[in-house]
């Protein structure tokens, strides 16, 4: 069975991923705490692969590997700096040309290469970043959605998805709510059937 590629965000109620341009993950609307943070170490520890942005990507290269060689950060924080730091990764960026931490950069043709990837590997592949995200919905890649909505209305600011022409139902995987009014929806994504 061939991978699943997992779309991952926090985003708030009203579906924005950032309020303020290139806020990178870090806006202060989002309810983070130790639990949350536990739920995401688990639920990345169990992904085989990430698939990443250069945005979000460099965001993450400029905080994690750092935080997991602090004694200072709390053992949640360290934890997901080095499962983020160890997992295999695909940066698709036609801008970058080196990259570390157990990374391969992919540029030209990535939806095709990406499609590859999925082909040949197995378990479940996260994906952050709208850009890659909106491009892989586009070329039908992207298997399913985890969204972990924070209890909070923006406004304004970046969507989960960029512009599409037509509805895409989703099915709802799994659910759950936690502490502070964050909530976790998980759904696979049915792509219309296209006509022959």
């Amino acid at each position: 069975m061939p991978a699943r590629f997992v779309y991952w965000m926090n985003v708030s109620l009203d579906l924005k991923i950032e309020r303020d341009r290139d806020e990178d993950g870090s806006g202060d609307w989002m309810s983070i705490d130790e639990a949350i943070h536990l739920v995401f170490n688990a639920r990345a520890a169990g992904l085989t692969h990430m698939v990443q942005g250069r945005k979000v990507y460099e965001a993450m290269e400029q905080y994690w590997p750092a935080v997991r060689e602090d004694p200072s950060q709390p053992a949640f924080a360290r934890a997901y700096g080095e499962i983020w730091t160890s997992m295999p990764k695909t940066l698709v960026s036609r801008s970058r040309t080196n990259a570390d931490y157990n990374t391969q950069i992919i540029g030209d043709r990535a939806m095709d290469r990406l499609a590859a990837l999925r082909a040949e590997s197995t378990g479940d592949i996260g994906v952050g970043g709208a850009d890659v995200a909106s491009q892989m919905l586009l070329a039908g890649l992207l298997d399913e959605l985890l969204l972990f909505t924070h209890p909070v209305i923006l406004g304004r600011g970046r969507p989960v998805f960029d512009a599409y022409d037509e509805p895409i139902k989703l099915n709802l995987l799994e659910q759950a709510a936690y502490p502070g009014g964050v909530t976790m929806h998980r759904y696979a994504i049915d792509y219309p059937a296209v006509a022959s």
